[in-house]
């Protein structure tokens, strides 16, 4: 976070994955106690080799994720996402975008484990390397665990 800044931004990566649902819901308990506000930020990009995808369109793979992101939302939250929470969707690597956005947040919250890459967890270990911030690694809520709402 910059020193001009008034309130502390807090960015939470998500990709519709058990983890990234509950770093959500971490996110909102501690928005209140930090007087923060909270980014959703879910990223997308055409897989490599995209020349195939073209004939479909490349607005197909942010649909998806405009889809995913207003899903986990929904998943987190129900009917009533709280005020403080914005949805924000970008194109590039979730890693590259989430460790740039690091840079003017207070905090960066991500899930142990997601859907994307081929490593589990390569984007939350990446995140962890290369923050400018302090960086917060949620696992998912285990099941039959109480949905923390």
């Amino acid at each position: 976070m910059e020193a001009g800044e008034r309130q502390p931004r807090i960015i939470v990566g998500v990709d519709g994955s058990g983890a990234s649902i509950q770093a959500l819901r971490t996110a909102h308990a501690l928005a209140g106690p930090l007087d923060a506000a909270v980014e959703a930020w879910a990223c997308w990009d055409v897989p490599a080799g995209f020349g195939i995808y073209l004939a479909v369109g490349i607005e197909g793979f942010e649909f998806a994720a405009k889809q995913s992101l207003q899903q986990a939302l929904a998943d987190a939250f129900g009917a009533a996402v709280p005020p403080e929470i914005r949805g924000r969707l970008l194109r590039g690597s979730a890693a590259h975008l989430l460790i740039d956005g690091s840079r003017k947040a207070a905090l960066l919250i991500v899930g142990r484990h997601g859907h994307g890459g081929f490593v589990p967890g390569s984007v939350s270990s990446a995140c962890v390397s290369h923050a400018h911030c302090p960086v917060l690694v949620v696992p998912a809520q285990a099941e039959g665990a109480d949905g923390g709402r």
